[in-house]
């Protein structure tokens, strides 16, 4: 069961931002908080497969050296990396070197690139689905949902590699789609306003 741990200001926060310093302001000022630039929202769709059987702290720490490798995400530029690109990454000390994870991230700028073509931006598709909030899990005690299987699912039949249903999901609790913060986190309600601005400001006319 997820617990609270009390932040340098005393206020309670989700016990894991305190597990190392870096966590803690990323935890306040971007985990949850809702995203709808395309860049960011591909940026973190791509370091959530690089995640996959590491941790989110080794990523973290190479975040900057990521977006610099990768032209700060890019995705029309990615789109463009050649085998020579790949193998010029593999030399990169600053990044995960796994080739595979190179690879389906050059692959899916490929494939955003056709979805934005299709569905005007990778955020009208990827908020789609955003869960109803009275069916979800209690904050944190679950790794998957309906709702990030079925995103995984339809990524997947697009063509999309390392996008399983739990790296969505963890793209889904970052991104905003859903306040995953404990009930007793200070910074729970900071994103829960975010998030009914954000409906608000898209709902609004042009």
């Amino acid at each position: 069961m997820s617990t609270t741990f009390l932040g340098p200001d005393g206020e309670p926060r989700c016990g894991w931002a305190g597990a190392t310093p870096e966590f803690l302001g990323y935890h306040d000022t971007e985990w949850g908080f809702p995203v709808r630039d395309d860049r960011r929202l591909f940026e973190k769709l791509s370091l959530e497969g690089f995640q996959s059987g590491l941790s989110w702290r080794t990523i973290l720490a190479k975040r900057d050296d990521f977006r610099t490798a990768f032209h700060d995400f890019d995705i029309e530029q990615i789109a463009r990396f050649t085998d020579h690109d790949v193998d010029r990454l593999l030399q990169n000390p600053g990044i995960v070197r796994h080739r595979g994870k190179i690879e389906a991230v050059v692959n899916n700028a490929g494939r955003a690139l056709e979805l934005v073509e299709r569905e005007d931006s990778l955020a009208a598709f990827v908020w789609r689905y955003e869960p109803d909030a009275q069916n979800r899990a209690a904050p944190q005690a679950a790794s998957t949902s309906a709702e990030s299987i079925a995103l995984s699912k339809e990524l997947k039949k697009r063509g999309w590699k390392f996008v399983g249903p739990t790296t969505v999901y963890a793209f889904m609790q970052a991104m905003g789609l859903i306040n995953d913060h404990l009930h007793e986190c200070v910074i729970r309600p900071d994103v829960e306003r975010a998030r009914i601005d954000r409906r608000t400001q898209h709902q609004r006319p042009l």
